[in-house]
């Protein structure tokens, strides 16, 4: 779990992708890297070709399995290493088989292997490895990445971990980039160190201060922190995130203070140990988390109110695992929940399904942090410790339920809610469970008309529901709401962890036509006439 720039992007609802337009008469270039249907590309490696596009250009990459031999960072910034990395604008990166193009975080050996020996940890540095990602988009607009693999890129001592990142400039605590595609990508490991829990992959595909964007049909497994990550973008993120899936990781989805016009739809979450976890928290700052629209007039078209963060259509389902690569506070996601709001404000979850979540179908919930700061939370000066970032006017609409709440603990269910102070109370409407009654804490809060409605009114918490938080900082291992870190209630009962099991990965489909768009070139020529 890891500045305002409103105009174009804000207006797009979250479903544009801001696409520079090519220079007027500049000449479209197609890279090839590779041999493909036994024609040989310009180029050996996927950097050098890289290193030679210019905006508007097309890069090809043919099946083949692309070792880490070298890593390559942005000027002045050593601690992020890359096996491939982008720092045009406006350039594509497409392989022409999803399953069979493959930047491999390995260096020798076979494809994706698990085998220590083989692994690139990334170059010295303070006594230890930085580690390395994928494919880091370097402040670069517009960059777009498709049909490909990639895995075992591995984490370190440096900004590390990630299959392919979207990176505005982490840490800077601004947005650094504008407007991205990625599509028909894959990005796993089969690396797991059992004596070193931080060498693992930390995060599949990623994006941090960035504003806009689209990810589609993308899969991402076995990551110890989050398959998909969006941070750091504050209210102006206007991205989606559309028929994804995430499965076999700490956190399906985690998104630190990512809010504004922010939809992830029509995806599916299982198999992990929490299936989806936006949150507010102090890193990847500024927090807080904040779903509302950035325009105070604005109103979202999917929601009908001042709330443009949605996760909407989703099927979230079996998040019960375990046994999954797990490192920091990704570690503390509450096993056996699907979905989690935690200290996010102003979001809005309709339409979804979620079945087979052993602890809870759907928690909203404060979040506990360390300071200061705690810009946006509340704490007492000068350790600010805990810092808490209290959840509101969050609302949970028309979602359907079904076999939640399998571990049997006390509030174990359908969906959960509480908060720690006076705030606009978050709204349930329409949620059915379709096997029997719907199991929510607090009890009736769906029947209460003060709960109706997202209608700004201020409410205390309500202290049916302190049962409900123990229970999760059970689950999760943390201290919340003057719990002992890890305090579990006599006959309280949740998995830990014995071992981890990294998956393989399942059939994923191709992109149906990787020359489409694509200038005439020896690889795509054009079609004969009739």
């Amino acid at each position: 779990m890891r500045r305002t720039f409103v105009g174009l992007a804000a207006l797009c609802a979250g479903i544009c992708v801001l696409v520079a337009a090519p220079v007027a008469g500049a000449r479209v270039r197609v890279l090839r890297v590779g041999t493909y249907h036994h024609v040989r590309g310009q180029y050996r490696t996927i950097q050098a070709a890289v290193n030679h596009a210019k905006a508007g250009d097309f890069i090809l990459v043919a099946p083949g399995d692309y070792k880490t031999h070298r890593s390559h960072a942005p000027k002045g910034f050593s601690n992020r290493q890359a096996a491939v990395l982008i720092t045009k604008r406006n350039i594509t990166l497409r392989g022409m088989n999803r399953n069979r193009v493959v930047i491999d975080g390995t260096k020798k050996g076979p494809r994706c292997n698990a085998r220590k020996k083989d692994q690139n940890f990334g170059p010295k540095a303070n006594g230890g490895r930085t580690g390395l990602n994928g494919v880091m988009i370097w402040k670069a607009d517009n960059v777009t990445v498709e049909n490909l693999t990639t895995c075992n890129f591995l984490s370190g001592s440096g900004d590390a971990g990630n299959g392919v990142w979207w990176n505005g400039g982490d840490e800077s605590a601004k947005i650094g980039g504008w407007g991205y595609y990625g599509a028909y990508l894959t990005a796993t490991s089969r690396y797991y160190d059992r004596n070193h829990t931080g060498t693992a992959a930390a995060y599949g595909i990623f994006s941090s201060n960035w504003d806009g964007g689209t990810w589609y049909k993308d899969y991402a497994s076995n990551f110890n922190d989050s398959g998909f990550y969006i941070g750091a973008c504050q209210q102006v993120c206007n991205q989606t995130m559309s028929h994804a899936w995430a499965q076999w990781n700490a956190l399906g989805y985690s998104g630190s203070n990512s809010g504004g016009v922010l939809v992830v739809k029509n995806s599916q979450f299982d198999h992990n140990e929490d299936g989806f976890d936006t949150n507010s928290q102090n890193g990847d700052n500024p927090p807080p988390q904040n779903g509302a629209c950035p325009l105070p007039s604005q109103i979202s078209p999917i929601t009908h109110t001042h709330s443009c963060w949605v996760f909407e259509h989703n099927y979230v389902h079996d998040n019960n695992n375990p046994n999954i690569p797990s490192s920091g506070l990704a570690a503390a996601g509450p096993v056996g929940t699907g979905l989690s709001l935690s200290g996010a404000r102003n979001d809005t979850v309709m339409n979804n399904t979620f079945a087979h979540n052993k602890a809870w179908g759907t928690i909203i919930v404060p979040f506990p942090d360390s300071g200061p700061p705690c810009t946006g939370g509340t704490g007492s000066p000068p350790t600010y410790s805990p810092c808490i970032y209290d959840e509101y006017n969050d609302a949970l609409v028309k979602n359907t339920y079904y076999d939640n709440g399998g571990y049997g603990n006390p509030t174990n269910g359908d969906f959960g809610w509480s908060h720690l102070e006076t705030d606009p109370t978050s709204c349930f409407s329409g949620n059915v469970d379709t096997k029997g009654p719907l199991t929510e804490t607090p009890s009736g809060a769906q029947s209460n008309p003060l709960y109706e409605s997202c209608n700004g009114t201020n409410v205390p918490p309500d202290p049916t529901a302190t049962q409900f938080l123990v229970e999760v900082a059970c689950d999760s291992t943390l201290a919340i709401s003057g719990t002992a870190k890890g305090s579990c209630p006599p006959g309280s009962s949740y998995p830990r962890r014995t071992r981890v099991v990294m998956h393989r990965l399942p059939r994923l489909r191709s992109m149906p036509r990787p020359c489409h768009g694509v200038p005439r070139n020896p690889w795509c020529r054009a079609p004969k006439k009739k």
